[in-house]
């Protein structure tokens, strides 16, 4: 008997009904509905990570300002995870504990909140908004279904007005980014450092413009091992820190080799992004990572996104500092809505979106 299953028909149920997998586990299911039935090799688990091969680096950065052997020590670290690993995970950062903890207790308390509240905010339509939440970015026209929910807040160039943003984050989310965003410039400092170049070199190429935080919500699975909580790829900034609850789930690729990064305690999750692979010749990889679905949970984690605004008309390409008869540009050079442009339209198929950009 012919297979009569209608996909697009369950995404459209799935969308309309805008309340997300919560919803769904709220609705008391206890099998994975067959739209989120993960089938791309590329994303499952059939790779189990052999953690004790690597670890991700991390790295202290605790007295840089003061102590110029210690900074030189800590140029030296950020320069070996940039380039060997893509990830890293930083501690003594400067950001308040209570304001880490504060934004993830309030992220999940929108994903916990009355859906009727959490429907106001819920859309597709994502132009010029600057508090948007839904369920999988691709749910249309992405090759699975992740299980996993959004909220995102853009918070820079124009900060967004209070009113904006639901009650339960409004304070917190604005201050994390301001907190946050001072951290990305320390670490643009000392990437810029590592590569040679002078420590305001990537600031001053707008790389910490337009900020982006998205708090992602991953409830318990029934069953983990058929679905994906994120699929693999590459992220579509300069670079991206991130708060990652103690569930666990986020997988790097290093070396053909799936590796975990552990929850640590009071540290942030730093990875490099496709715009800083560009601008930096392929010396610093933009890094394949993914989130496993898994039985416990809700995991919480939120990640604030860095690259030029979308509306910056500003031509991106290698460095010219960087490059050298031995090493000619291997991209050419384009604008942030060009690389946006592809990064959306191709999806995420497990391939990389910068190879449309070579020479």
């Amino acid at each position: 008997m012919k297979d009569q299953y209608d996909r697009k028909s369950e995404l459209k149920s799935f969308d309309e009904a805008r309340l997300g997998v919560k919803g769904l586990i709220d609705s008391g299911l206890s099998k994975v509905p067959r739209m989120f039935v993960n089938n791309l090799n590329h994303n499952r688990s059939d790779i189990e990570p052999n953690n004790s091969d690597f670890t991700i680096p991390t790295i202290n950065l605790e007295g840089i300002e003061n102590d110029p052997e210690k900074l030189k020590e800590v140029i030296k670290e950020i320069e070996n995870a940039c380039v060997n690993w893509g990830f890293f995970q930083v501690v003594n950062h400067g950001i308040p504990q209570d304001v880490v903890d504060g934004v993830v207790d309030s992220v999940r308390r929108f994903h916990e909140e009355d859906p009727e509240v959490k429907k106001q905010y819920y859309t597709r339509e994502y132009a010029g908004k600057k508090c948007v939440y839904f369920s999988n970015y691709y749910l249309y026209t992405g090759p699975v279904t992740n299980w996993r929910d959004t909220i995102t807040f853009v918070t820079a160039p124009e900060p967004p007005k209070p009113e904006e943003l639901p009650l339960v984050c409004r304070d917190i989310v604005l201050e994390y980014s301001k907190q946050v965003t001072k951290l990305s410039h320390t670490l643009f400092e000392l990437i810029s450092r590592a590569l040679g170049l002078n420590p305001n070199h990537l600031k001053d190429m707008d790389c910490a413009q337009h900020v982006m935080l998205l708090g992602h919500y991953y409830p318990p699975c029934p069953e983990p091992d058929v679905a994906i909580g994120f699929g693999k790829h590459a992220d579509n900034d300069v670079l991206t820190i991130l708060i990652q609850d103690q569930v666990g789930g986020l997988q790097v690729w290093h070396q053909d080799q799936l590796v975990d990064v552990p929850h640590v305690p009071g540290a942030l999750v730093i990875n490099t992004g496709d715009l800083l692979q560009l601008i930096t010749n392929d010396k610093i990889k933009s890094v394949y990572h993914r989130v496993k679905a898994k039985t416990v949970g809700p995991r919480v984690s939120v990640a604030a996104f860095f690259k030029p605004d979308p509306s910056n008309t500003r031509i991106y390409g290698p460095i010219k500092e960087l490059l050298s008869e031995e090493n000619p540009p291997i991209y050419r050079e384009i604008t942030i809505q060009e690389y946006l442009g592809h990064y959306f339209n191709k999806g995420q198929d497990g391939s990389p979106a910068l190879d449309f950009f070579k020479k």
